[in-house]
């Protein structure tokens, strides 16, 4: 539910966590609990959604400077997501803005080619700084 939810996400900040993976939940179905519980944390979501498919219920939010993810079920069965765009700028250290996701629609779309070549391919080409 919510509230473990959150005490999850407050427990692995408070032990050092650089960054907390939620996934699932991340729907606009009432049942979804995961937007809510970041929400509750007090995290500044810089946002809840990104053009980009796979992925698209895909949510940012940074807790005391620790990036917070929400991540749609996608990550799970799709070779490419939103989540592989922000991944290494995140880890690299680099705090993403909403324009940043903005920016993802260009290149948003993947297009789930027999042969992946990503990231020698149009997906995500919005994410270059």
């Amino acid at each position: 539910d919510t509230d473990n939810i959150r005490r999850g996400i407050e427990d692995f900040a408070a032990q050092g966590a650089s960054m907390i993976l939620c996934t699932g939940g991340m729907s606009v179905d009432p049942d979804d609990r995961t937007p809510a519980a970041i929400k509750a944390t007090g995290a500044e979501i810089i946002c809840y959604g990104a053009p980009v498919l796979p992925g698209a219920m895909f949510l940012l939010s940074y807790l005391n400077g620790i990036p917070v993810l929400g991540l749609p079920g996608c990550v799970m069965y799709s070779r490419r997501t939103a989540f592989d765009l922000v991944l290494p700028s995140l880890m690299a250290g680099i705090r993403l803005t909403s324009e940043d996701i903005a920016r993802l629609g260009n290149g948003g779309l993947c297009l789930g080619c027999d042969e992946c070549r990503y990231p020698n391919c149009g997906f995500g080409k919005g994410m270059a700084r």
